[in-house]
C-alpha cells in the first residue's frame, strides 16, 4: 500500500502541463509596472509555473477524449516512441526558452529601474530565480497531488455505495471544498485574527517624537472632546503634526492663525456614526465652521493621513483652515481592502454627510470652502459619498482623490464614460469641465477648454498597481494595455492571461517603495493639485514650487511616510 501511494505521489509530469508551465515561467519574466527584486521574481515565477502546469493538465484532459478516437495504430505508435520523443523535445525546448527568457527578463528589469531613475540591480542575482521558482512549483505540485490522492481514496470508499462516476465527482468536490474551507476559512481566519491582534497593539503605540498637543485647535489637547489615548497611532501623528503659527507666518510673510485638526479614533466612540458625530462636535468646539477652508479627509486603512496633503492647505491659507478625519480600521490598506472595504465606504459617507449637514445650515455667504480628500483606500471611501460628478459639483467646492483602487465605483464610472479618443491611463471626461485626471500635475492643463469650479482631480500614475489591479486581469485585457503605454511604463509590456494578474499582484507589494512620481508615491504632486483645485487669491506657480520644497523638507525631517 505504501509503495502504491508513493507511486501516485510521484507519477510522471503531464506533457501538456510541462509545455504550459515552461511558457508561463518565461512569461513571468516579462516586465510589468514596477521593478521586481529577484526574490519576488522567483516567487512569481514559481506561482505562474504551477498555474501554467495546472492549465496544461486541464487542457490535456479536455483533449484526451478526442485523442482516444484516433486509429489504434496511431495511438500504439505514440505510446511506443512518440511520447518519449515529445517529452525530450519539450524538455530541451523548455530549458532553452527559460534560459533565453531569463536573460531578456533581467534586461527588462534593468530598463524599469533606469526608467524610474534607480540604479539597476546586479544581473547575477537573478540566477537564483529558477531555484526559487522550482522549489515553489514542486511544493505546490506536491500539495495538489496529495489532494488528488485524498480525493481518489474517498472516491473508492464512496464507490461501495454509489456509481463510480458519481462517487469520484462527489469525492473531488468534497476534498476541494474541504481544502478551501481549511485555507480560506480556518487558516485565513487564524491569520486574520493574528494580524488583527498585532495591528491593534500597534494602534496603541505612539510614534517617536510625537507628543500630545496643547493648542485648543487640535484634537487630543486638554480642551478637546477627544482624548489623546483614543486617537490611535496615526491619529496622534496627525494631530501633533500641525504646523506652528510661526512656520505658517514665515512662509506667507503675513500673520497666520493656528490651524484646526480634528480626528476621531476607533476608540473615541463605539460606532462609525458616533465617531462622525463626535468629529462634528469637535469642529464646532474649535470654531472650524468659521474658517476659510474646511476639508473632509477619509484615511487609509490604518488611519493614516498624507502629511503633505494636509499641510499644503494650511500653508496655502495661513492656517485659516480646518481638517477633519476619523479612523475606521487599524489594518493596512491592502488588508482593509479585503476585510474592511465596507467600513471605508461607510466612514467616507458618514463623515462627509454629517459635516455637510452642519455646514449647509450656515448662511450661503458665510460658509468655508468645503473640500474633500482621499488617498488609496481613502479615495475609495471618500468618493463613495457622491453619486456622480454632478453631486460633487453641488455639494463640494473641490475634491482631490489620489491613487484610487480600480474598485472605486465613481472613478470607474467616470473612466468608462471618458470622451472618445482619450486613454484609460489618462482619461478626459466631458472635456474636463469639472473632473480632470492627471498622471502628473502638468496634465491638469489639458484639455485647453475652461475648467469650471468646483474642480475635481484624480491623480493616478500609469505605474501605480493599486490603481490598475483587478481580478478581471486574470482573463481580460484592460484598455490601458491596449492603448499607448503611460510615460513610466515600458512600451513592450503586454497582457497575458493569468500572468499579468500575478505580476500586478506582486507589484502591489512594492508600490509604496517606488520613487516619487511613480508607483503609489504621490509626494509633492498633491500640493500642485490643491493649487489648481482651491488656490488662495494671488497664488501662482512660484508659490507652489516653494511650498513643494518646504513640505518635502518638513516631511523628511519628521520621518513621516
Amino acid at each position: 500500500m505504501g509503495e502504491r501511494q508513493r507511486l501516485r505521489l510521484n507519477p510522471p509530469l503531464d506533457t501538456a502541463g510541462i509545455v504550459l508551465a515552461a511558457a508561463f515561467f518565461s512569461l513571468s519574466l516579462t516586465p510589468s509596472l514596477l521593478p521586481r527584486p529577484w526574490t519576488l521574481q522567483g516567487i512569481i515565477a514559481g506561482v505562474l509555473t504551477a498555474t501554467g502546469y495546472l492549465v496544461g493538465v486541464f487542457a490535456g484532459a479536455l483533449l484526451r477524449p478526442a485523442a482516444a478516437r484516433l486509429p489504434a495504430r496511431w495511438r500504439a505508435a505514440w505510446n511506443r516512441t512518440g511520447r518519449r520523443r515529445v517529452r525530450r523535445l519539450v524538455a530541451t525546448f523548455g530549458c532553452g526558452l527559460g534560459a533565453a527568457s531569463l536573460v531578456l527578463g533581467v534586461r527588462a528589469q534593468q530598463d524599469i529601474y533606469v526608467l524610474m531613475g534607480l540604479d539597476p540591480p546586479e544581473r547575477l542575482n537573478y540566477l537564483g530565480v529558477p531555484l526559487i521558482a522550482a522549489a515553489l512549483f514542486l511544493a505546490l505540485l506536491a500539495a495538489a497531488r496529495a489532494l488528488r490522492i485524498a480525493a481518489r481514496a474517498l472516491g473508492r470508499l464512496l464507490g461501495r455505495w454509489f456509481p463510480a462516476t458519481a462517487a469520484q465527482f462527489a469525492a473531488g468536490l468534497g476534498v476541494g471544498v474541504l481544502a478551501v474551507f481549511l485555507t480560506d476559512g480556518i487558516l485565513a481566519e487564524a491569520l486574520l485574527k493574528g494580524a488583527d491582534r498585532s495591528f491593534a497593539a500597534i494602534n496603541t503605540e505612539t510614534a517617536p517624537g510625537v507628543t500630545p498637543p496643547v493648542a485648543a485647535t487640535l484634537s487630543g489637547s486638554p480642551s478637546s472632546l477627544v482624548s489623546w489615548a483614543s486617537l490611535g497611532l496615526e491619529g496622534r501623528a496627525f494631530a501633533a503634526d500641525a504646523p506652528a503659527v510661526g512656520e505658517l507666518s514665515r512662509f506667507s510673510g503675513r500673520p497666520a492663525v493656528a490651524p484646526i485638526r480634528v480626528y476621531a479614533g476607533l476608540d473615541s466612540a463605539e460606532t462609525t456614526r458616533e465617531r462622525a458625530a463626535l468629529a462634528v462636535r469637535e469642529l464646532e468646539r474649535t470654531g472650524a465652521f468659521g474658517r476659510r477652508v474646511l476639508c473632509v479627509i477619509t484615511t487609509t486603512g490604518t488611519g493614516w493621513v498624507d502629511p503633505q496633503a494636509a499641510a499644503a492647505l494650511e500653508f496655502m491659507y495661513g492656517g485659516d483652515t480646518a481638517l477633519v478625519s476619523m479612523q475606521y480600521s487599524y489594518l493596512p490598506s491592502w488588508l482593509s481592502f479585503l476585510v474592511d472595504r465596507e467600513r471605508a465606504m461607510t466612514a467616507g459617507r458618514e463623515l462627509f454627510d454629517q459635516v455637510y449637514a452642519r455646514w449647509s445650515k450656515l448662511p450661503a455667504g458665510h460658509r468655508p470652502k468645503l473640500l474633500v480628500f482621499g488617498e488609496s483606500l481613502g479615495a475609495f471611501g471618500a468618493e463613495s459619498a457622491f453619486g456622480g460628478d454632478r453631486d460633487l459639483r453641488e455639494r463640494t467646492d473641490g475634491a482631490l482623490f489620489v491613487g484610487p483602487p480600480d474598485s472605486s465605483a465613481l472613478w470607474r464610472r467616470l473612466v468608462d464614460g471618458r470622451d472618445p479618443g482619450s486613454r484609460e491611463a489618462l482619461p478626459v471626461y466631458r472635456d474636463g469641465e469639472t473632473v480632470r485626471f492627471a498622471n502628473h500635475p502638468s496634465d491638469l492643463n489639458l484639455p485647453a477648454s475652461p475648467w469650471n469650479a468646483p474642480r475635481v482631480v484624480y491623480l493616478q500614475h500609469p505605474s501605480d498597481p493599486i490603481v490598475w489591479w483587478t481580478p478581471r486581469l486574470v482573463l481580460t485585457r484592460p484598455d490601458w494595455l491596449e492603448e499607448r503605454r503611460g510615460a513610466d511604463v515600458l512600451p513592450w509590456m503586454r497582457w497575458y492571461p493569468f500572468v499579468t494578474f500575478w505580476q500586478i499582484t506582486a507589484d502591489l507589494v512594492f508600490s509604496l517603495d517606488a520613487p516619487p512620481g511613480h508607483g503609489h508615491d504621490y509626494d509633492g504632486e498633491v500640493i500642485a493639485a490643491w493649487a489648481r483645485i482651491a488656490p488662495p487669491d494671488g497664488w501662482d506657480d512660484g508659490r507652489t514650487a516653494a511650498l513643494t520644497t518646504l513640505l518635502a523638507k518638513r516631511v523628511a525631517g519628521s520621518g513621516a511616510r
